[in-house]
């Protein structure tokens, strides 16, 4: 269903000459504190030098690597999250490359913030994965049930990366550990109200995610994995907003 259309404006012509890119799959999470008076998410800012949204503030995220198709866990995927992450999924759909998305949510979140989420290893899980060795450690293993797929965004044709980027968020209580971190990446990690979020430099789809969430958290509704996901992307010059 469509609810919406807004005009993106003109490119530069560095964007209109660009070959095109198909986009590549991503994956990004909104971690949410909902202990204090007003909830609170956890956001970075993106390096200076970086070639897609220098200086952004950003949650943590990224692309989707080879190895998170490969690796088996314990841990089932909500069927309803699996079936809309799988509606619609350019390319071949699988099960395996929906877990997968799951999956590098989990691991650049570990990467780029320290926070691990998982549950306690109980069946003697393990991997040989350097990505991964976080949790091998710490005795834990990557929970994918507390995620909830919230929001869809494909970057627009003519820009120098694009992406299919799956938003999850997930309470913080499902962060089973912390670990130091190293990873610049993202600097200057805060957890921010809604409200302060609004006040730095973000990305435009940042900002419909953060107006999407502070609807449902006002009304004191926490994301569900049956409830609508918001999918963005761009058809004819026009910013197109539908719901899976």
């Amino acid at each position: 269903m469509r609810l919406f259309s807004l005009s993106l404006g003109s490119m530069s012509e560095d964007q209109k000459n660009h070959p095109y890119c198909r986009p590549k799959d991503a994956a990004t999470l909104i971690v949410i504190d909902s202990n204090g008076a007003r909830p609170k998410v956890l956001m970075g800012q993106r390096h200076l030098s970086s070639a897609f949204m220098p200086g952004m503030y950003v949650f943590p995220g990224g692309r989707v690597d080879a190895g998170d198709s490969r690796l088996s866990v314990p841990d089932a995927l909500d069927t309803t999250v699996e079936r809309k992450l799988l509606t619609d999924m350019k390319g071949i759909s699988s099960p395996r490359r929906a877990r997968a998305l799951v999956l590098a949510a989990i691991r650049e979140t570990a990467e780029e913030t320290g926070l691990l989420i998982g549950t306690r290893n109980a069946q003697n899980w393990t991997t040989r994965s350097p990505a991964w060795s976080p949790f091998v450690e710490h005795g834990l293993v990557p929970a994918l049930a507390p995620l909830t797929f919230f929001l869809r965004a494909i970057t627009p044709p003519g820009r120098v990366r694009r992406f299919d980027t799956r938003f999850f968020c997930t309470n913080s209580q499902a962060i089973a550990h912390i670990i130091p971190n190293d990873n610049d990446e993202l600097r200057n990690l805060h957890w921010l109200t809604i409200e302060q979020a609004r006040k730095l430099e973000l990305p435009r789809i940042t900002r419909f995610a953060l107006d999407t969430l502070d609807e449902k958290l006002t009304r004191n509704k926490f994301p569900k994995p049956q409830d609508e996901v918001a999918y963005f992307y761009e058809r004819g010059g026009s910013f197109q907003r539908e719901t899976l």
